[in-house]
């Protein structure tokens, strides 16, 4: 992440602990800032939480009654969602400071907090992805368009697992 930049999941009542371990590593490996959350069913699941590279001890996974609270007043609202008139993915420019705000796994975002998003974007897929799923690909689609400069070999020895030592041999 280039200094400045701030970079927040939020996520509107998720039921699936599984999905919230997998946005928390998919938070460490893109660096957001924090996650945060609404609703309960989380939180009643979260001791089946999946978070396997242990990243809540580095990126708050904070429960919110209200996602937009707190934030910077330069923060932009982006939401990913199948709303009409949404903007392609691949056609949007991620803002500097950003929260990122996903449904639920089984529903979708309040129209209250579609209409006060500064963005509304989705992910062209024939069907939807899993909400883990989501969240990694507008990560992943926010670091391609970044200008970060990504020295490649330092990122491969820093992000790997321990047993992988493979070298492409020319």
């Amino acid at each position: 992440m280039k200094p400045g930049q701030t970079i927040v999941i939020g996520l509107h009542n998720p039921k699936s602990p599984e999905n919230v371990g997998s946005i928390m590593r998919a938070a460490g490996c893109y660096q957001a800032s924090a996650v945060r959350y609404t609703g309960e069913r989380f939180s009643r699941a979260v001791k089946y939480q999946t978070d396997t590279k242990n990243v809540t001890s580095k990126i708050p996974l904070i429960h919110v009654t209200d996602l937009l609270a707190d934030l910077t007043g330069d923060t932009q609202l982006v939401c990913v969602e199948f709303a009409e008139g949404a903007t392609l993915l691949p056609q949007f420019r991620h803002p500097e400071q950003a929260i990122y705000l996903f449904g639920p796994e089984d529903g979708s975002l309040p129209q209250a907090i579609i209409d006060a998003a500064d963005h509304v974007v989705f992910v062209p897929t024939i069907g939807c992805m899993n909400l883990a799923a989501s969240v990694n690909v507008v990560l992943y689609d926010r670091l391609c368009k970044s200008t970060q400069d990504i020295n490649s070999e330092e990122a491969i020895k820093r992000s790997r697992d321990n047993n992988n030592r493979l070298v492409v041999n020319k």
